[in-house]
């Protein structure tokens, strides 16, 4: 799969949430930006502290004018499991993500190992973690994309970042 550039259009991206609805990227219409999260799953207790991290700081990314969603490769099942066990409640929570569709967004894939340090089963194969802004026109703006549990944005400093970008009208960089 090509990688994504900033200032080039996203692929398509549409999946489901928990609260029942089809999630579309084409129709979202923020001020300023969306933001996907890809998650690894259940499994990850990384992914737990990331997302709660996110869950607590929802209305600061609303304010600012930015839709967001986090989704993983997982059933509905686990991802209810994941909203229940997190206690995950202004994040919306998609699930279903294919590897074809993780890799089309340049997110690496992992197979299973077993059991994690929560004692709970990776399935056989999950994506690991990204994090994408895309422009209200579609474009990418930025990526953060991780081939490791560990190595992803604390959304603290991505929302103080943010206050930078959207007051200065801060150019996409690295599409060179």
């Amino acid at each position: 799969m090509p990688q994504l550039k900033p200032r080039a259009q996203t692929p398509g991206l549409e999946f489901q949430t928990l609260e029942g609805n089809a999630w579309k990227l084409s129709e979202q219409r923020p001020k300023n930006l969306t933001m996907v999260v890809a998650y690894r799953g259940l499994h990850c207790p990384k992914c737990e502290m990331s997302l709660r991290e996110l869950d607590r700081l929802a209305d600061e990314f609303t304010s600012k004018g930015i839709t967001f969603a986090a989704l993983s490769c997982d059933t509905q099942e686990r991802a209810q499991q994941t909203q229940e066990r997190w206690g995950l409640k202004n994040v919306p929570l998609g699930y279903g993500l294919t590897i074809y569709k993780a890799r089309e967004w340049g997110l690496f894939i992992s197979n299973g190992h077993g059991k994690t340090s929560a004692d709970l089963e990776e399935p056989a194969q999950f994506s690991e973690p990204g994090v994408f802004l895309v422009k209200p026109d579609g474009t990418l703006y930025a990526s953060i994309v991780s081939s490791m549990p560990f190595a992803r944005p604390h959304f603290k400093e991505l929302s103080a970042a943010l206050d930078f970008v959207i007051e200065k009208n801060y150019p996409a960089r690295g599409e060179a």
